[in-house]
């Protein structure tokens, strides 16, 4: 998933607008994170989530392929 695509599902989950893409989950996290540690079974893996601006709020955004997740935490 590339930064474009991200950037429309952070602003559409900003502004509270249903996803088109059915097959993308979205999961919202803690406050203030920048990593995500995803749990599969026994083990773990790491999400790095980028910044984005929407609408003056700023968001850390990240996705795995593995789960096909979108991770959203609220940065500020």
């Amino acid at each position: 998933m590339d930064s474009r695509q991200m950037l429309a599902i952070v602003e559409n989950y900003s502004r509270k607008i249903d996803l088109e893409d059915k097959d993308i989950k979205i999961t919202r996290v803690a406050d203030k994170k920048s990593v995500f540690v995803e749990q599969v079974g026994d083990s773990g893996r790491a999400v790095m989530m980028s910044e984005y601006k929407v609408d003056g709020a700023t968001y850390c955004a990240g996705y795995s392929s593995r789960s096909q997740t979108v991770y959203i935490s609220l940065a500020a």
